[in-house]
């Protein structure tokens, strides 16, 4: 699609919306840009931003006409589904994302991380290994730095790392990653979705306009993954951390190899010398591995970035210890699933902090997964009462409400013995109390900053019987 000449409605001013805006704008395009926020909620520098450069703004509400449009770009949290979708579709309005943008302004070489959980860090660490084998890299996508203010100056031999969530693989038509990666699927978004099949077939979509020649890695222990699979075009490369492949990148007396099309073995790193808890990031530490050896990296090389590399922040994130109690800030532990991987990557007795924007996820499994670990659970947000009722049907009732982070910092620490750890992995989306997991993470390692600060030489906070 050729953008010169058209006039292009940027749906959402977030952090894809306005870096789609800033894009279009060096492309010399006819600008317009809506959004549900009015004029005065709008932040002051990015109004006048828009108004120099004399974006036209409908503010407030959704434009109720399409007329006079020629393409409509989507924020992801507006679904194409949605009232403003339809309007487009039914006036012949094509409607795309911020990620099939980037890839109509740029000639790069792109790498697609998608799964429910490990995405960020796997996309982080696939980076580092990129830039330390001395490739152009940039790291975009749901890092937080928006693909279009990137792809803007990339050049071909730029290697676009992009972390891609379901909503924004809804609205892609032509992008088609160099290599492409599905780290695992478990029910998530059930509120925009409905179903696992239909957010399963969102994360299909990241390898539908790949071919032979390109790369799609996969988890080969993650049934739903391995399933949607099976209609993928490109040169399918497997990971296991539970048995050896014949081809792809697998767990081998406690060294992760890749095995190449013509059947020979690449050792990358020991599993021991990995930086990064868990095995859930064994899993994306395999997948990082195989992205980048099918990218053309020498394996010693990404051996080397991956023994150096310590993870990042909000997920596992080690916070510090007050009198002998460890705080791990889990924030982007935004759905059941990520926390059940952080519960497991505990050692000893932990209180969990958990609770938040409800997605419509179930518990069950969740709660199945505190076995002898969590002892007491700390619940805030709108789906507190909800966890809190399912975890009482659980047969487990040390459960403490709270109105927010600062009382569930304060009862967490309370309620851990020396030894023990206070997680926070809430299994829920952050939108009820926080902009984002991130301003959630900081508010929670604030917390435990002002709580080490409250301290009296026995232990125990000011005030306290």
């Amino acid at each position: 699609m050729d953008l010169e000449g058209k006039r292009i409605l940027v749906a959402g001013l977030g952090m894809s919306g306005i870096g789609a805006v800033e894009a279009l704008l060096k492309k010399e395009v006819d600008v317009a840009a809506t959004d549900r926020k009015s004029r005065e909620e709008l932040d002051p520098a990015l109004l006048s931003f828009l108004e120099k450069n004399q974006v036209e703004l409908l503010l407030g509400s959704e434009p109720t006409s399409m007329e006079g449009y020629d393409l409509i770009v989507l924020s992801p949290g507006i679904s194409p589904d949605g009232p403003l979708g339809r309007r487009a579709m039914k006036a012949g309005v094509p409607v795309i994302g911020e990620i099939e943008l980037a890839w109509l302004m740029a000639e790069a070489n792109y790498v697609a991380i998608t799964g429910t959980n490990g995405k960020t860090t796997t996309t982080v660490l696939v980076g580092e290994i990129f830039k330390n084998a001395g490739l152009s890299t940039e790291v975009v996508g749901n890092v937080g730095v928006a693909v279009t203010t990137k792809a803007i100056s990339a050049s071909k031999d730029t290697w676009m790392i992009t972390e891609i969530s379901s909503f924004q693989l809804e609205t892609i038509r032509e992008f088609r990653p160099k290599i492409a990666a599905l780290l695992n699927i478990t029910p998530d978004h059930m509120d925009r979705h409905g179903t696992l099949e239909e957010y399963g077939a969102a994360k299909a979509r990241i390898f539908m306009n790949q071919g032979i020649t390109d790369f799609f890695i996969v988890n080969r222990d993650d049934p739903e993954s391995w399933k949607v699979s099976a209609f993928c075009p490109a040169t399918m490369v497997p990971f296991s951390r539970k048995q050896e492949l014949s081809f792809g990148a697998f767990v081998l007396e406690g060294d992760i190899i890749i095995r190449d099309q013509a059947g020979d073995r690449h050792r990358i790193c020991s599993v021991s010398e990995l930086r990064i808890p868990g095995s859930h990031n064994l899993e994306n530490a395999l997948a990082a591995a195989a992205i980048a050896f099918f990218a053309g990296i020498d394996p010693a090389e990404i051996g080397d970035t991956m023994k150096r590399f310590q993870g990042v922040a909000h997920r596992l994130e080690y916070v510090g210890e007050i009198n002998g109690i460890r705080f791990v800030n889990d924030s982007k532990g935004t759905n059941p699933d990520a926390s059940i991987k952080a519960i497991e990557a505990m050692e000893g007795g932990t209180v969990l902090i958990a609770g938040g924007y409800d997605k419509e996820s179930t518990y069950d499994d969740f709660l199945g997964a505190f076995g002898n670990k969590v002892h007491t659970l700390v619940l805030m947000g709108k789906t507190g009462p909800k966890i809190r009722d399912a975890a009482l049907a659980a047969g487990f009732s040390n459960i403490i409400m709270t109105a927010g982070m600062e009382e569930s910092v304060g009862a967490a620490y309370r309620a851990a013995s020396p030894g023990e750890t206070v997680l926070l992995s809430p299994a829920c989306a952050s939108w009820d109390m926080y902009s984002c997991f991130e301003e959630r993470g900081e508010h929670f390692k604030k917390c435990v900053a002002t709580l080490g600060n409250l301290k009296t030489t026995d232990g125990r906070e000011h005030g306290q019987e």
